[in-house]
């Protein structure tokens, strides 16, 4: 199939997301036009903030990018629309990556070679996915460390499902730096080989392409064991946009007059707040990220995130909302990124 008439079902993919997301908000679109209204300017801020962060984002991946491709680089606007796109295929589509990551791909071999962009796709598709195990990891103790200090209540739920996640969080590093050592799509297609009706698939996939997939892997091993700076540099940013994303939720607090008795204390402990409600609600979901645009479970998330730091559960349901809204929007900026080239 051409590279166009895959651009085209990508793009249509995406209006038909856009049109489902229209009308499958859990409100009436006079309850949602008085959600918007009730957030006035603070909608300005709240949608820039995601410019920010993928621009983040796009650094992240650049220096990957660039670090597989020797002398000639790729501008950072290419790599900031592909971002953009990427994420919002993504939202578009069921178990997220399986839109966004072959679109990057298929883009991105037009500029360097299809081993080297799909090194570099995979290895930001897994810096972003090991940058997030790492913020829920850091946003269990920040949380414990609050609650030390008498500012958040623990319930033995809570310790519970604080023990699950540091222990699923654990175990996702130990497979992410065998990855990072060993490279993954091997590991990969003979672990889907073992699905029953893929066995063949999976034969073929090995014996057809198996000088590419072995140099895909080489390059994805190539980064932390010979580019430790830049694998380095490159988390450090994807960590970084997380925090960066937590004052979106911060900008809606404050819109509720919740700032913790205001003062510079006051309005650090409610950041230190919108970042533990945004790793709580990211990691619901991401467990259940099979749903596209995960309908429900993102809104039911902020509502229990929300509700576990002791404040309404009004207040998630405007958060969500917000948030949709948001994902709406940049979701139409990602489908006219499409039809526009950046390359240089």
């Amino acid at each position: 199939m051409s590279r166009k008439r895959l651009n085209k079902i990508f793009f249509i993919l995406g209006v038909v997301t856009v049109i489902v997301m229209l009308f499958s908000f859990e409100v009436s679109f006079a309850e949602l036009w008085q959600h918007l209204c009730h957030a006035g300017y603070w909608l300005i801020p709240i949608i820039m903030v995601w410019a920010v962060i993928y621009a983040i984002n796009a650094w992240s991946w650049l220096l990957i990018v660039n670090s597989k491709c020797g002398k000639k680089k790729v501008s950072f606007l290419h790599i900031y629309r592909l971002t953009i796109t990427g994420y919002a295929l993504n939202y578009a589509t069921p178990v997220g990556g399986l839109g966004g990551e072959p679109y990057r791909i298929m883009e991105l071999s037009r500029t360097i070679s299809k081993e080297q962009a799909t090194s570099s796709v995979i290895l930001y598709a897994m810096m972003h996915i090991y940058a997030h195990f790492w913020f829920w990891f850091m946003s269990i103790f920040l949380y414990l460390c609050l609650a030390l200090i008498g500012d958040l209540q623990l319930s033995p739920m809570l310790l519970v499902f604080f023990a699950l996640t540091i222990v699923l969080c654990l175990s996702a590093f130990v497979l992410f730096i065998r990855g990072y050592n060993r490279g993954v799509v091997n590991m990969l297609i003979r672990i889907v080989s073992k699905i029953p009706g893929l066995k063949r698939w999976g034969n073929r996939i090995m014996t057809t392409h198996e000088q590419t997939i072995k140099e895909v892997d080489e390059q994805i091993a190539a980064l932390r064991n010979q580019d430790m700076s830049t694998f380095y540099r490159s988390f450090a940013l994807e960590f970084f946009s997380r925090i960066v994303q937590s004052l979106e939720i911060f900008f809606m607090l404050l819109l509720f007059d919740i700032d913790c008795g205001g003062g510079f204390f006051g309005l650090m402990l409610t950041f230190l707040h919108s970042v533990i409600i945004l790793s709580f609600t990211s990691l619901l979901a991401n467990l259940i990220g099979f749903l596209p645009m995960q309908l429900g479970v993102q809104e039911g998330g902020f509502v229990l995130s929300i509700a576990a730091l002791g404040l309404s559960a009004a207040l998630g349901i405007f958060v969500s909302i917000i948030c949709r809204v948001r994902e709406l929007l940049w979701i139409a900026v990602g489908l006219i990124l499409m039809k526009i080239d950046f390359r240089h």
